[in-house]
């Protein structure tokens, strides 16, 4: 076998060889494990077609090993899967496979291996190695893939438009191949993907989410991101974001395209960190600027509020991307709109309250809120970007002094809101959220001293200004935030 596996795996694929004989059946390595072998890259698993059933392969494979992997099967689409040692490895019959205009579910039918590779979406995608006795190891391919994958080529055995006519979510995985292994889309296969991408509308958007994922944990996102927007794909399921495009002049001012400014935050951010969830908030950072833009007179364009309008977005457009709605989403969310707070600190005279608040607002996200930050320092200004980095540092410098002095990212009030509706007999309400917020401002102002007894005082004089008197006592906590 010409591709480098390891031992165990070619033991699994030996085994699968030896059962595929003795059913009579032909079947082939295929598809994404043989090009990322041929590339050099990692893979985790392997995908095995027969001529045959594919299900029924799968079973007595598996019989032969040991430990013996559970099996699932889909008849439906005559597909089988089973994990080994870390390895998966799914198994399919050959066929052949149509798709109707209208929808995104193909007809299908058994077909030999050379039906199989004719459906595959990209040639390179299409190269086959045979695991039988008689030709183990042997390398089949018709479309000259291997070819395209030193010459670094996206290409589609059939004719493009057929392609994407076919499986509309092909042009996304070509976009994102592209973006993943830094290959070049042939002009005639982008051509296709603009004249198709409106067909991208009968796909779910769960599959469309699936693959735009894949594209923002790429080495460098910005690739198939721009490749979305001019091929045409991009408005049909995310408009917010192509909303973002374009440079409007008035009186000869115009303001930064702040869509190709995104592309590079998001690029910035990802050298810096592969938390992809980072990676959205820095796409979604500056999505709030054309609700928010205006020309000013005098001054220029502005985008006052966006970051807070980013933030209401940011619950929408996960929603409408069908990503997580949970604590991901609330992280993008807030870092969304803190995005601006780090940048204001740079000028001078700023007290170590205004670094408190940063430090309690972003509590344990505070490292990446910088990341971001840092991210969207960007100009063709080189003295411009040094000057503002500087000034950047200087500021991490002094929340980490601020921090380690006051241990604010985990720090909590001495009394909390339970505690104040005990002392004050109170139910939930604003009074108590009041107290509670007056607490809170005054340690973070520095107006008072972290400590139960600070803040006692200054609890029982406010709830004096809404009418009330402690009824009860609380037990007294330990002052373990004052370091």
């Amino acid at each position: 076998m010409d591709i480098n596996c390891s031992a165990e795996e070619l033991s699994i694929f030996e085994t699968v060889g030896r059962v595929s004989d003795q059913m009579s059946t032909e079947c082939y390595l295929i598809g994404g494990f043989v090009r990322d072998k041929l590339l050099g890259r990692p893979t985790k698993d392997a995908d095995i077609v027969c001529t045959g059933d594919g299900i029924a392969l799968a079973q007595a494979v598996a019989h032969q090993l040991k430990p013996k992997p559970h099996v699932s099967y889909f008849k439906n689409f005559g597909t089988a899967h089973f994990r080994f040692h870390e390895f998966d490895v799914e198994f399919v019959g050959a066929r052949k496979e149509s798709y109707r205009a209208e929808s995104r579910k193909p007809d299908v039918e058994p077909g030999t291996i050379q039906d199989d590779q004719l459906r595959r979406d990209f040639t390179i995608n299409a190269l086959a190695v045979s695991l039988n006795k008689e030709n183990f190891g042997k390398l089949t391919d018709p479309f000259n893939g291997l070819a395209d994958l030193e010459s670094k080529i996206i290409r589609t055995p059939l004719g493009p438009d057929i392609t994407f006519s076919d499986d509309p979510l092909r042009m996304m995985r070509a976009i994102r191949f592209a973006t993943q292994l830094q290959f070049d889309i042939l002009p005639e296969v982008f051509d296709a993907i603009c004249r198709n991408a409106e067909r991208i509308k009968i796909i779910s958007q769960e599959r469309i989410t699936d693959e735009l994922n894949k594209i923002m944990a790429a080495p460098k996102p910005s690739v198939g991101l721009d490749l979305l927007y001019k091929s045409g794909l991009l408005k049909y399921f995310f408009p917010q974001f192509v909303d973002l495009t374009g440079v409007e002049i008035i009186e000869g001012k115009g303001h930064k395209d702040n869509f190709y400014h995104t592309l590079q935050v998001i690029d910035n951010t990802a050298a810096k960190s592969d938390n992809l969830w980072l990676r959205w908030a820095a796409l979604l950072h500056d999505i709030g600027k054309p609700a928010t833009k205006r020309f000013e007179d005098g001054h220029g364009w502005t985008f006052h509020g966006h970051e807070v309008v980013g933030e209401r977005m940011t619950p929408r457009i996960f929603k409408q991307l069908k990503l997580p709605l949970n604590e991901k989403m609330k992280y993008v969310a807030k870092l969304v709109s803190l995005h601006l707070r780090p940048i204001s600190l740079t000028k001078e005279d700023i007290t170590d309250s205004a670094m408190r608040r940063l430090l309690f607002d972003a509590g344990e996200d505070i490292d990446d809120l910088m990341i971001l930050c840092e991210s969207d320092i960007t100009s063709k200004n080189k003295q411009k970007v040094k000057r503002f980095l500087e000034n950047f540092e200087m500021v991490k410098e002094r929340l980490i002094a601020v921090e380690e002095n006051d241990r604010i990212r985990t720090w909590q009030p001495p009394i909390s809101g339970d505690d104040i509706m005990h002392i004050f007999n109170l139910t939930p309400s604003r009074e108590v959220g009041v107290l509670k917020n007056a607490i809170k401002d005054a340690i973070l102002d520095g107006v008072i001293t972290n400590s139960y007894d600070a803040a006692y005082a200054l609890l029982v004089a406010k709830a004096a200004e809404l009418n009330l008197q402690p009824v009860n006592t609380v037990a007294r906590q330990e002052e373990n935030n004052q370091p």
